[in-house]
């Protein structure tokens, strides 16, 4: 009787082991996709901006 309860016990651990281990993996994945997306978003800021002052130098060459 004991016997059961402990394998019962035992598969409880288990399924809540890979259950825990699934459920960090997606976290860690989702979370390194929304700094991915972010970084390159701050990319294309950082580009547009590069892009605007290289006008402004040219600009003020002309004066």
């Amino acid at each position: 009787m004991y016997g059961l309860i402990y394998l019962f016990i035992v598969l409880g651990l288990v399924v809540l082991i890979f259950v825990s281990f699934y459920l960090n993996i997606k976290r860690i994945l989702r979370n390194s996709a929304i700094r991915e997306s972010d970084s390159l978003k701050n990319g294309e800021a950082l580009q547009m901006i590069i892009k605007q002052n290289e006008k402004i130098i040219s600009l003020l060459k002309e004066k």
